[in-house]
């Protein structure tokens, strides 16, 4: 007879093809029915942490609906700064655990419910009779909000017989938002025309209008006002044409694109939060430009917003077309005398190519991360851990698409999360080239799914650890303010060794000259090359565009 744990895996079975995880008591009966008895692909991580960060990582990859799996009390609780990034991301995720006994906690347990709900997340408890039925609820919160639901098994309830499966009800999801009523009516045909008259026009996406599905709405007013455009980091490649894109805004944008921003007089942004780092700490836009939000959140999350629109960022743009047409007495014609045929953006994306050495001797990072840029190939996803680094993939690696660039940690503003989204990204997208970007200090945090990227990605897996023996986020704001350094350095790891002894390859690299290996990997078919980690042996004297930005906002 099926179990409690049988009726859990078989349940989720039906909207999941991937579950992550670490065995243990509190799971392992959850994970024997899931590998007995369904088609999902369970993917063992290190560490519990890793494990909800590749599903994390495999939901922005495109994979779907993200899974995890974890124990009871210490294994849950190894989960938290993981799943409090998903909740700050909005990534739709079930993390199924152990829980306490029915009976009440053992001496070993902890309120796991409360801790869930410290960092954002719900949690759902199934019992005897409500299994199936619970598990489907925990879906449906978790695709309908876009958040991290928790599944817990109570210790006694997971073995105990359940009857046959029964057919629980499909998720009940919201449609998109619309907006609707005079009000907002009024103000979609205001945006509609302020962007038809405007001089200067100017388009911002973000992770919201890709989710949306808003990037042929977008393509078509963008073309209709002749605007131009530009994405967040999370939005890249939301707009079809690229010929008028500015790329990504920000700390991460490129100077002479960001100073052309500031001359829109009107700029309309779809999905986008608008966060400090996405506005330059406020200095994006001209104070005379006006700005148009389009979000699903409950109101503008910026205060330079001058008008805000709540609406998914697809209807939107379709309805803002549409006022355009009827604006015009007829279908929606291309702009011949818009702002994007005015100006030549020859060059405006161009960046730092570097010294090649720095003045301390060690590696430029900017000089590197062009070379392996031009390396690279070209079908690739990008994973990013967070610290000072983070700013040479965002300028130096383009992207297609937003589930090619995914930063796991930013959100929550944690580092130590980059080598466990290599294997979600994988799983998500196992014909491409998964780069993982990465620091020293980071990397040694997740030093334990180092291996579950070389065991899952092989051949596809590159990881490029910029080695500056320091916290450099930390070494280029506390340290330039005077404070003690010793806390912020790090004796110099051997990450290319630390790779070879998990079975990949590692190489130290000192100058640009020897990213040549690079190239060689990359002229070799996927299926007959080890897993490649380049240890970078990179100045920390050498500051990235955005770190810049925040040492101007710290003052």
């Amino acid at each position: 007879m099926p179990t409690v744990s049988a009726h859990v895996a078989l349940t989720l079975s039906r909207f999941v093809d991937h579950v992550f995880g670490v065995m243990g008591n509190g799971n392992a009966y959850f994970l024997d029915a899931l590998e007995r008895d369904t088609a999902v692909l369970y993917t063992a991580a290190r560490h519990e942490a890793g494990a909800v960060v590749a599903a994390d990582a495999y939901h922005r990859a495109g994979g779907g609906l993200a899974a995890a799996t974890a124990t009871y009390g210490a294994g849950f609780t190894n989960t938290l700064t993981a799943l409090a990034e998903a909740v700050q991301a909005r990534v739709p995720l079930v993390l199924v655990v152990g829980d306490e006994p029915t009976s009440g906690p053992r001496s070993w347990d902890v309120d796991q419910i409360a801790l869930a709900s410290a960092v954002g997340a719900r949690t759902y408890t199934v019992g005897r009779t409500d299994a199936a039925a619970t598990t489907v609820i925990a879906v449906e919160h978790a695709l309908t909000y876009g958040v991290p639901t928790v599944l817990a098994i109570p210790y006694d309830v997971a073995t105990l017989e359940a009857g046959p499966v029964p057919d629980a009800p499909e998720p009940r999801l919201p449609r998109p938002l619309t907006p609707s009523g005079p009000f907002v009516d009024a103000a979609i045909r205001d945006a509609a025309a302020l962007l038809a008259t405007a001089k200067r026009p100017f388009l911002l996406a973000g992770r919201g209008a890709w989710l949306s599905g808003a990037g042929p709405a977008l393509g078509a007013l963008a073309e209709a006002t002749g605007a131009l455009t530009a994405s967040t980091a999370l939005g890249r490649g939301v707009f079809p044409d690229s010929r008028y894109d500015l790329g990504v805004t920000g700390g991460f944008g490129a100077e002479e694109a960001m100073q052309l921003v500031t001359q829109a007089d009107v700029a309309v942004v779809f999905g986008a939060s608008l966060n400090q780092f996405t506005m330059r700490f406020g200095s994006l836009f001209s104070p005379g430009t006006r700005v148009v939000q389009i979000d699903v959140a409950s109101t503008a999350t910026h205060p330079h917003v001058g008008s805000f629109i709540r609406g998914d960022a697809r209807v939107v743009a379709e309805l803002m077309l549409n006022d355009l047409a009827a604006q015009s007495g007829g279908a929606v014609a291309a702009r011949a005398d818009g702002w994007r045929h005015s100006v030549d953006l020859n060059g405006t994306q161009a960046r730092h190519p570097g010294d090649g050495l720095a003045p301390d001797g060690r590696l430029d990072p900017r000089s590197a991360a062009q070379r392996i840029g031009e390396l690279l190939p070209e079908d690739r996803v990008v994973v990013s851990d967070g610290g000072h680094f983070i700013g040479w993939a965002n300028a130096y690696w383009p992207v297609a698409t937003p589930d090619r660039m995914l930063m796991v940690g930013t959100a929550f503003q944690s580092i130590g999360l980059g080598f466990a989204s290599v294997p979600g990204a994988v799983r998500a997208k196992p014909d491409s080239t998964v780069v993982l970007t990465t620091g020293d200090g980071g990397g040694l945090m997740a030093l334990a799914d180092l291996e579950t990227a070389v065991r899952v990605a092989g051949g596809h897996g590159l990881a490029v650890v910029w080695n500056d023996a320091a916290y450099g986020a930390e070494v280029n704001l506390y340290g330039l303010k005077g404070l003690a350094e010793g806390p912020m350095r790090i004796p110099e790891v051997d990450f290319a060794a630390l790779a070879t002894a998990m079975g990949a390859r590692g190489v130290a690299i000192h100058t640009v000259e020897q990213l040549d290996v690079l190239a060689d990997w990359a002229a070799t078919p996927a299926d007959q090359r080890p897993f490649l980690l380049l240890d970078l042996r990179i100045s920390s004297a050498v500051l990235s565009p955005h770190q810049e930005e925040i040492i101007r906002a710290a003052g």
